[in-house]
């Protein structure tokens, strides 16, 4: 990014903050359809019932615990990377 000047660094700025946001709301939308197709099964009130609630929150934090967790793993691999030069001989 060194290589680049101001208004070329804000533009890949602003197109990687972006894609981040698409990959975000497909997580989400992708959580969230999961969830709902594991979790409820009675469609013949308006309501979720009490079952259903709890399945999907337990849905949702297993999920976004591990999700937290692949991402902790992922920046604590970048930064061994970063310290033992590795990213910089790319």
């Amino acid at each position: 990014m060194e290589s680049l000047n101001q208004a070329e660094q804000a533009e890949l700025q602003a197109r990687m903050e972006k894609r981040q946001m698409k990959d975000f709301m497909s997580m989400y939308s992708k959580l969230v359809d999961k969830c709902f197709n594991d979790c409820v099964d009675d469609f013949t009130s308006k309501s979720i019932s009490s079952r259903e609630e709890g399945c999907i929150m337990r849905c949702w934090d297993k999920n976004m615990k591990g999700q937290e967790r692949i991402q902790q793993r992922f920046q604590e691999h970048n930064e061994a990377m970063m310290a033992s030069g590795g990213l910089a001989n790319r």
